[in-house]
């Protein structure tokens, strides 16, 4: 398992390609890799957003997604898992964050890919700050659509 936060900005396929030619040591072992690339958008809850700017608890937030995927591999029988996050300022289109999950089977991947990224979303110590067209700013107060009470 790798959890990384990064104030700069990646590429998240190369990220992927990378840990897997390097960190991966379940080669011939898995058959399905989740993965999901989240990237800001330009619009918020009607608003145009101009940037957003990502805080976090260092140390506190990296042991949070390190308990995620903890409880995911308790639920799931998964291999390995990958985990990049953004902070500092994010313009639109640039990627947030990357969440993959290896495992031997595709519900497996699939299962335990959402429920880190919905955890994540919904319990990590992350605080967002909108910077909107209109010069005005906002901190986001909701940031997920409940999806982790709905089904569990």
């Amino acid at each position: 398992m790798q959890i990384r936060i990064c104030p700069e900005e990646f590429d998240p396929f190369h990220e992927i390609q990378a840990f897997q030619n390097t960190a991966l040591d379940k080669a011939g072992k898995y058959g399905a890799t989740s993965i999901f690339v989240g990237t800001m958008r330009d619009l918020n809850d009607d608003k145009d957003v101009e940037v957003m700017t990502l805080e976090h608890y260092e140390g506190m937030t990296e042991k949070q997604l390190g308990i995620f995927v903890s409880e995911a591999q308790q639920q799931w029988q998964i291999l390995d898992a990958l985990i990049l996050h953004r902070v500092g300022k994010i313009l639109p289109d640039q990627t947030i964050v990357l969440v993959v999950v290896w495992a031997s089977h595709r519900g497996d991947a699939f299962d335990a890919c959402r429920y880190i990224i919905e955890a994540l979303k919904s319990k990590a110590p992350f605080w967002k700050k909108e910077k909107l067209t209109s010069k005005e700013e906002r901190w986001v107060t909701k940031n997920t659509d409940g999806y982790l009470q709905k089904n569990n």
